[in-house]
């Protein structure tokens, strides 16, 4: 399919015939397992001074673990443990941004992220905002971003966002759900270790994994679908597929879903994700559900957009006995329905890429409501 010449300039599309957009990826990886070992080797290259520490956002479900003790610390360099429990947050970002400032004389050599898609959006943020000034929130939206970040490394412990290769950091604010968008979000280093994802608990696991495959889904059967976001998006499906519907060893199922998030995090750089990401924005502002199990609610009930995607959607759900909450938007009030709408509704180029320019005259204020009351 030819690339669309007529949309908007946004996150994953192209504006006026022959001007395309022009994205950064990550500039440098490494993939294996151990890899997290060569961390240390891999900052010493960054570090300025005595003074200017790394420091290390990380999962607080690993703290007291056995990774601690790998994280490469010298000098002055500061672990802070952030719950994943809950999406991040603007004011969440500009706490922290405080915090280092107040704690060090000198910028930090580098900010590392050490978790899932929530404390890699942190990472990422609180990187943009040691030198930008004002509040995240200011930043939500696309191409706001002025300054490039310090140095920052993204080490993924779960697989399936996408975080630790895509262009934004979504978060959480005082009136929306919006990722910063911009050329100076992307990590400049990633670690992709498989073996940090062992023990990841199997619900979650799941739902992560799903977010991956939703991406694929909804980039792949998107309008804004071109050659390079269909490459990697028929790739990450594959994987996808592997392995959640065949027997793989744990091992190899980690290292396949580690390899399936970049990819469907690359798939849509230059597209867009679709009806799925664009209510779940609904369900996390108003009910802070967090995203993975957020699409997952949302995507089993999208059969009208994404036929052969939810049918095979339920089979791995079936095949790994996992089972959704019900009644999640049951006691919701008529204007808590009117905010998720609101907030979904707002995510136009997640809209027009699943539907097309006259997306509005399909997905009408009532009709999303509906689906909501399904959830």
């Amino acid at each position: 399919m030819e690339i669309r010449k007529d949309i908007e300039l946004k996150e994953g599309t192209v504006a006026q015939t022959g001007h395309y957009r022009n994205f950064p990826m990550v500039p440098r990886v490494v993939f294996g397992t151990g890899s997290f070992d060569q961390l240390g080797d891999i900052l010493m290259p960054k570090r300025k001074s005595a003074d200017s520490p790394c420091i290390f956002l990380v999962d607080d479900v690993f703290e007291g673990s056995p990774l601690i003790g790998r994280i490469p610390l010298i000098f002055n360099d500061q672990i802070i443990f952030i719950s994943a429990d809950e999406e991040p947050k603007t004011v969440q970002v500009d706490a922290l941004v405080e915090r280092i400032k107040h704690d060090f004389s000198e910028l930090p050599s580098g900010i590392i992220g050490i978790g899932g898609g929530t404390l890699l959006d942190l990472a990422k943020a609180v990187a943009l905002m040691l030198t930008n000034k004002g509040s995240s929130s200011e930043y939500q939206g696309w191409d706001l971003v002025q300054r490039p970040s310090i140095y920052h490394v993204g080490v993924p412990t779960i697989s399936g966002t996408g975080a630790e290769v895509s262009r934004t950091t979504v978060l959480l604010g005082p009136d929306k759900k919006l990722g910063i968008n911009s050329d100076h979000t992307i990590f400049d280093q990633v670690v992709l270790d498989p073996d940090l994802a062992a023990g990841v608990d199997r619900k979650q696991w799941f739902y992560t994994g799903m977010d991956c495959y939703i991406h694929c889904v909804e980039s792949l059967s998107g309008t804004y679908l071109n050659a390079f976001s269909q490459s990697y998006g028929e790739k990450a499906m594959e994987l996808c597929k592997e392995v959640y519907l065949e027997n793989l060893s744990p091992s190899k199922s980690r290292e396949k879903l580690m390899m399936a998030s970049w990819h469907g995090g690359m798939s849509i750089a230059y597209s867009q994700v679709g009806v799925a990401h664009a209510m779940s924005y609904g369900l996390s502002y108003l009910l802070g559900v967090r995203h993975g199990i957020g699409n997952c609610l949302v995507f089993q009930h999208l059969k009208e957009f994404y036929p052969e995607g939810v049918a095979l959607f339920h089979k791995m759900k079936n095949k790994h006995q996992i089972e959704l909450p019900t009644g999640i938007c049951s006691s919701l009030t008529d204007s808590d329905f009117d905010a998720m709408v609101k907030v979904s509704l707002s995510m136009e180029p997640l809209w027009e890429n699943a539907l097309g320019k006259d997306w509005r005259k399909i997905a009408t204020p009532k009709k999303v409501k509906a689906i909501y009351k399904l959830i």
